[in-house]
């Protein structure tokens, strides 16, 4: 409550500027009894001209954010006025100080420097006007220099401070933006690795199938069961490459001229185990578990199960800790496959730098079968990411 009440005030510019009026209105207020009383004698002028003088130096002070040199120059013109009629200084005259400073933190250096030298000359005549003896007129100038100096400097620290916030809250946005960028080329070039990869598969099948095609057209005469069983070979591995094909459109491919790629198959769900190898060699504790009897799947969700796999070991081998361990877990369901991989590590302790993007790539490349995957910081320590892979084809019209 006492938040939303400060915004509100911090709201109303015009009600916040008053309010710093407020005081120097009662000391004038105070004043003028002192005046009837004769206890202050103000030469030319009287009632009217003593409150005429305060509303020209108190009544700008409303609009001193949002005109801050009319405001100053209204100011200076009616202290120049009070000097000329020869009146004393009065609870009013602060509001100078209250012009330059805010010349000073609103304003260019240029405005702020000649306010300031404006000030200084007021402090010099009042000093004249005021000073009997010249030690006096030393001490005066000395003492009203010095506060305005003060004001001035108090008025250039606030204006650095302020350009100081604001690039940072530049920078934060800008970061924010660039951040939104790195994700959105992460995302484009996640699915190119993916229709990369997606096409060396297809690839593959499409090699089988002209294998199997021509034993086939060979063993057609002299071995009807082995043509036979070639054929079935080559309409499973068509209906698996249709498939991935279904999957590969709408997906932009970048780089399709890179070079050194191959038409080699991908690992999958067989290779687990040598990825746990090669984690324990690098210092990283795993146990690998499978759950269920395992089913046929398509090459194109085994690289997906094992780059799962890979990318949440690599990320507790970076995150985890020196003692971290690690344990996977691969559980056939009659519907889908869930990779569980789990780690003791750091969890949410683990530094970010904010520039990973293997979260993001496991997203895609599940949802890419319809899957989904969470990835959260276990309850007491560690980290745990789950995927989910349907193992059917939605139906498609």
């Amino acid at each position: 409550m006492l938040g939303g009440l400060w915004e509100w005030w911090r709201r109303r510019r015009l009600l916040v500027d008053a309010s710093f009026a407020a005081p120097l209105l009662l000391l004038a207020v105070f004043y003028q009894g002192e005046l009837d009383q004769g206890i202050y004698g103000f030469p030319g002028v009287g009632f009217l001209g003593y409150w005429a003088l305060h509303a020209g130096l108190l009544l700008p002070l409303v609009w001193r954010r949002r005109w801050p040199r009319a405001t100053f120059a209204i100011i200076a013109l009616a202290c120049f006025g009070q000097w000329l009629l020869h009146v004393p200084l009065m609870a009013g005259d602060v509001a100078v100080l209250y012009g330059l400073y805010t010349v000073t933190a609103y304003c260019s250096f240029r405005w702020s420097l000649a306010a300031v030298l404006v000030t200084l000359l007021g402090a010099v005549l009042e000093a004249a006007q005021l000073a009997n003896l010249p030690r006096e007129f030393r001490w005066a100038v000395m003492f009203l220099s010095a506060v305005c100096v003060g004001v001035w400097l108090l008025g250039l620290h606030m204006r650095t401070r302020r350009a100081y916030l604001r690039s940072l809250e530049e920078r934060a946005e800008r970061l924010e933006r660039e951040r939104g960028n790195e994700l959105q080329v992460a995302r484009a070039a996640e699915r190119a690795r993916i229709a990369r990869e997606l096409h060396d598969v297809v690839a593959h099948n499409v090699s089988v199938i002209v294998v199997q095609a021509d034993g086939a057209a060979f063993t057609l005469d002299t071995d009807p069961d082995r043509a036979r069983k070639a054929l079935e070979t080559i309409s499973e591995t068509g209906r698996t490459a249709l498939a991935e094909m279904r999957r590969l459109v709408g997906v932009l491919r970048e780089n399709a001229h890179e070079s050194g790629d191959g038409y080699a198959p991908q690992p999958g769900v067989e290779q687990l185990a040598e990825l746990v190898d090669q984690m324990h060699r690098s210092g990283l504790p795993v146990t690998l578990t499978v759950d269920g009897t395992p089913i046929e799947v398509s090459e194109g969700r085994q690289l997906t199960i094992f780059r799962v796999v890979q990318e949440a070991l690599t990320n507790t081998l970076k995150h985890g800790g020196p003692r971290a361990a690690a344990r996977v877990t691969v559980r056939y369901a009659p519907d889908a496959i869930e990779v569980r991989v789990s780690d003791d590590g750091r969890g949410a302790a683990a530094p970010d730098d904010g520039r990973g993007h293997g979260l993001v790539g496991m997203r895609e490349r599940v949802a890419v079968y319809g899957g989904r995957v969470r990835a959260a910081p276990r309850p007491g320590g560690g980290f745990e990411v789950i995927a989910r892979i349907p193992v059917r084809e939605e139906a498609r019209t």
